[in-house]
């Protein structure tokens, strides 16, 4: 048994769909993927010009440390074709890690738990789905009720299931 996890991975350029199910089966060489939450299409944040985006949580155990661990993701989405881009532009594929067990993480370049969950359904409702009573470390509150915090949330659409074979949840 390692640390649990919660990532969310997005991806707006190219064909998405079979990204993301490149991407869990990538995910699945160096962690234990416990659950996958259903696909949502969702309209961009921040940046509006740009294509949807179809997002999806997984949650997952891992025996690495929280930088080895994004040194990992970062080299899944190099492999997946992510190239540097315009900050919250179109991209291949973007996976973040969302929480990590209980703990905080704060350098120059991670921080854990995210620090914009709170505002992005696009990130709390296919995690809801899989992680709902997971909590927030900083600010004491679970995925439902941060969720719950949004108020109602329109713009994400349901669109598929990837259930990837090593998933055990």
């Amino acid at each position: 048994m390692g640390t649990p996890v919660l990532l969310g991975l997005g991806a707006n350029l190219g064909d998405r769909a079979t990204t993301l199910r490149a991407a869990v089966r990538g995910l699945g060489r160096f962690l234990n993927v416990t659950r996958v939450s259903p696909v949502y299409e969702t309209a961009p944040m921040y940046v509006a010009d740009q294509a949807a985006f179809l997002n999806m949580a997984i949650t997952a155990e891992t025996a690495l440390t929280p930088p080895a661990l994004l040194s990992a993701i970062k080299e899944l989405e190099r492999r997946l074709g992510r190239t540097p881009a315009v900050r919250y532009g179109p991209r291949q594929i973007d996976i973040d890690i969302i929480l990590y067990g209980e703990a905080t993480h704060a350098t120059a370049t991670l921080q854990i738990p995210h620090p914009r969950l709170h505002e992005r359904a696009f990130v709390l409702v296919p995690a809801a789905d899989i992680a709902a009573d997971w909590t927030h470390p900083g600010r004491q509150r679970t995925i439902a009720d941060l969720l719950d915090d949004l108020g109602e949330v329109d713009d994400l659409v349901r669109s598929y299931e990837i259930v990837p074979a090593r998933a055990t949840g």
